[in-house]
Formats: C-alpha cells, sequence, structure tokens
C-alpha cells in the first residue's frame, strides 16, 4: 500500500469519492452532455489508477489537469467528427453528376483564388475557417491579438475581389 505524503495510506476509493463528482461536472460544461461527461470522468480515474505517480498530494490537479485535456480532446475528436461527416453529406446529397461537377468546379475556384493571395491572407483565411480563434491565429501567426480582426476583414475583402475579378458573383 502506498504512503502519501502526509503518512496517511492511499485509498484510490477515497480519492474517487472525494472527486468524482466536480471532475464529471468540470468535464460536463466543456463537452455539455452529461453522460458523456461521465464516461469521460471515468476514463480520467481509469488513468489516474494506472500512474501510481499522480497519486499523492497533487493528485487532485493532476485529475483537474488531466480532466480538462480529455475534455478538449473529445471536442476535437468530435469537431472532426462532425466535419467529416458533413463533408460526407454534401457529397451525398448531390444527387447529379452536374451537381457534383459544380461543386468541384467551386472548390477549385476557391483553392486557385487562395493561392494568387498574399501567402499570410491565405494563411489567415484558412486558418480561421478551420474554426481557430483570434487568440489562435495570433499565435500561429505572430500577429498581435488586437489587429487580427482587421487582417480577417482585409483578407476576406481581397479574396472576395480576386474571385469576382476572375469568376464573376456566385
Amino acid at each position: 500500500m502506498e504512503v502519501v505524503a502526509t503518512g496517511e495510506p492511499f485509498s484510490f476509493e477515497t480519492v474517487f469519492h472525494a472527486h468524482y463528482e466536480r471532475i464529471a461536472r468540470a468535464i460536463g460544461r466543456i463537452v455539455r452532455d452529461p453522460a458523456r461527461a461521465e464516461e469521460l470522468a471515468v476514463d480520467v480515474f481509469w488513468k489516474f489508477w494506472r500512474n501510481p505517480q499522480a497519486h499523492g498530494e497533487k493528485a487532485a490537479g493532476w485529475l483537474y489537469r488531466t480532466a480538462i485535456r480529455t475534455a478538449l480532446n473529445d471536442l476535437r475528436r468530435q469537431s472532426r467528427t462532425d466535419r467529416h461527416e458533413r463533408l460526407s453529406d454534401l457529397v451525398s446529397a448531390s444527387s447529379s453528376p452536374e451537381q457534383e461537377r459544380a461543386a468541384a468546379e467551386k472548390q477549385e475556384h476557391v483553392r486557385h483564388v487562395l493561392s494568387l493571395l498574399d501567402e499570410r491572407q491565405a494563411e489567415l483565411l484558412l486558418l480561421r475557417n478551420s474554426g481557430l480563434s483570434y487568440d489562435e491565429l495570433a499565435s500561429a501567426l505572430n500577429l498581435n491579438p488586437a489587429s487580427i480582426g482587421t487582417f480577417i476583414s482585409r483578407a476576406q475583402q481581397a479574396f472576395r475581389k480576386e474571385y469576382i475579378s476572375r469568376y464573376g458573383e456566385t
């Protein structure tokens, strides 16, 4: 039996009962699904059980940090799944070969216009379209966070102007 720094023996049950509800609530605030939050909380405690180095005085901090990371990873996974499902729905929703050809042509036009833009503007539009926040964009592109809105607006205007000049209004 392990002994924590306070001299008391480590008890997984005690830690579980002391923290499970709060861990599940913390995860639930992120994933916004109470049932999924409970599943993820159990995963967090399973990781805790398998990691003896996490046991001890700092167990609560380890549990909360792991809970938040687990919830964020689940959000990312769900976002990817949703995106893939939307894309497959778009493909299956195109009922005719003509509609599929038109969609592919429009994608090619967008790619071409992006290739003509300033590299930073194209990166900014692509990253923003990928769901990055203003702060994440600023960090990824080494820009001032206060200027991101202006940069995005200018990039959108440049894209729109180039697209219309080449392909007309859509």
